[in-house]
């Protein structure tokens, strides 16, 4: 199962249309989270006091861990998030922030090292640009540390469109283009 983590708020999002071409040649069922439906909790003192009583008693099953548990049990990792304002949107924190459960998608060993409990092989990330990324750390660098410290995923693949916003660009070439190194 593709466990396939949609960061796109646009309707006619090209950091979407670009991932729907990812999708279609991964050819599996996919499980979609829209972020843009969900309604973060604020993470403050009551809230962490809640996670915290819930994991010390061992009640990783409560609805509150339902992303952390779909996140852990996927087969293959879709992230698609645009670049904006030099990162990736909010909601994308927001939902590492509930999806960073101990142990449910990762653990500690006795000498403090993270240990993965999740079952993914594969995360792909996907992100267009209006301009050109100056680095790639404010984005995919993020996101591929969680995978490979945490999640235990060390196949990351960063697909991504460039310069869809300067003046005079061909987007239906430059997405063309992106589309056509897409590896699988």
């Amino acid at each position: 199962m593709i466990l396939f983590i949609n960061a796109c708020v646009r309707k006619e999002s090209r950091t979407l249309k670009l991932t729907k071409c990812l999708l279609s040649k991964l050819n599996d069922e996919v499980e979609e989270v829209k972020l843009i439906d969900i309604n973060f909790p604020k993470v403050d003192e009551s809230f962490l006091n809640l996670r915290d009583s819930l994991i010390s008693k061992g009640l990783l099953s409560d609805p509150l861990f339902d992303l952390a548990n779909q996140f852990s049990k996927a087969d293959t990792i879709v992230i698609s998030a645009p670049f904006y304002d030099l990162s990736f949107p909010a909601l994308l924190k927001q939902y590492f922030e509930q999806i960073n459960v101990i142990n449910i998608t990762f653990k500690y060993s006795k000498e403090g090292i993270p240990l993965s409990l999740c079952k993914a092989k594969k995360l792909y990330y996907i992100t267009t640009a209006g301009g050109f990324i100056p680095s790639i750390e404010y984005s995919y660098g993020y996101v591929k540390a969680l995978a490979n410290t945490f999640y235990g995923i060390n196949n990351t693949q960063l697909i991504k469109a460039e310069g869809l916003d300067i003046e005079g660009a061909d987007v239906d070439k430059i997405l063309e283009e992106a589309q056509s190194k897409i590896n699988i």
